[in-house]
């Protein structure tokens, strides 16, 4: 008789749970809401490969002309196209997009000469202006010292590279950029700064570095009102540095 009451109130607890368990879901359901997003949904494209640009990018340069390209001076750009690279000409000046552009990814290659002239500054000296006055450094810092917040991959005189991956003189290199342009309220004042993540050669050497300002050789970096989207400048700074595969994507 024990036996056969323990048998039933176990059967009365089991039923009494299974009537509960449903209600005790839908509590749980209410109290923790679906986190699921499903749109919108991200739009599907073609990574490249190795350096090459993805479906979505637009190509500044691929060797083959600088139809995308014109001189800071105006006109058209006089650096020397040669094997689908092109290379500065020394004093025929800088050249910039002829688009302008905010945010964005810039995959962009570079090679010092090959035979080493000249130190520190002065040896395969370059830089990459976003929205053409946030530097960042192109030099040739392969076993050659100098000041370290101005060193191939620094955001120049504002912040040094986490770690110096250059490759030798004459050997390809490539940069990785992400930047986020920064805003400005209408009195001019700074609504939010700019940033720069870097990645050298595969090496992560900026890591999301908050913008001081306009790049200035000497005295504090400070801001200036600004288009929200401006050229991309290279700098003809007397050294025949080369370029090539240059790609972006606006963000």
């Amino acid at each position: 008789m024990k036996h056969n009451l323990r048998f039933s109130y176990r059967l009365l607890i089991l039923f009494v749970f299974i009537l509960i368990s449903p209600e005790l879901n839908a509590q749980e359901k209410k109290k923790e809401p679906s986190t699921a997003i499903w749109g919108p949904v991200p739009a599907v494209i073609t990574p490249g490969t190795c350096g090459s640009p993805p479906s979505d990018a637009l190509i500044l340069f691929d060797g083959k002309n600088l139809n995308e390209w014109e001189s800071v001076k105006g006109g058209k750009a006089k650096w020397k196209l040669e094997d689908n690279a092109m290379t500065v000409v020394p004093k025929t000046g800088s050249i910039r997009t002829k688009k302008s552009f905010g945010s964005c990814q810039l995959h962009i290659e570079w090679r010092t000469p090959s035979i080493v002239t000249g130190k520190s500054q002065d040896r395969g000296n370059s830089g990459i202006f976003l929205q053409g006055r946030y530097e960042v450094q192109v030099l040739d810092s392969y076993n050659n010292k100098t000041y370290v917040n101005g060193q191939a991959g620094s955001i120049y005189k504002q912040y040094i590279p986490l770690v110096n991956a250059c490759r030798p003189p004459g050997v390809w290199q490539s940069y990785d950029i992400i930047f986020t342009a920064p805003v400005f309220n209408k009195d001019g004042s700074v609504k939010t700064p700019g940033y720069f993540t870097v990645i050298h050669n595969g090496v992560l050497i900026q890591n999301h570095v908050e913008l001081k300002g306009n790049t200035v050789h000497t005295g504090k970096p400070f801001y200036e009102k600004h288009n929200e989207k401006e050229p991309i400048i290279l700098q003809d700074h007397g050294c025949t540095v080369s370029y090539r595969n240059i790609w972006i994507r606006e963000l």
